[in-house]
């Protein structure tokens, strides 16, 4: 963002934003799955929830906070989350 698009606007070089645009959007369609598994595992509702958990990549900074709103959350709902030694097999 702080290079490759300033060069597209300022330099009139697209190479850049070319390349990363789409690695961009790819990576926002692993945060968008990512985050709906999350809300299914955690046992959220669909809204506000999973949906405040997904809008929160769209907004730039706002993934800062909504990810710690959600760390929260989930040791508040689920404290064996936060001891490294439990397994998967008896979380569930």
């Amino acid at each position: 963002m702080f290079v490759a698009m300033p060069l597209k606007y300022f330099g009139g070089n697209d190479v850049l934003v070319t390349v990363i645009s789409p690695i961009h959007g790819l990576c926002y369609m692993v945060y968008l799955v990512l985050a709906f598994h999350l809300a299914q595992q955690a046992g959220w509702k669909f809204w506000p929830q999973t949906v405040g958990l997904m809008l929160g990549g769209t907004v730039p900074v706002a993934s800062f906070f909504v990810e710690r709103w959600a760390h929260r959350r989930i040791l508040e709902e689920h404290p064996q989350a936060a001891d490294p030694k439990v397994r998967h097999e008896e979380r569930v």
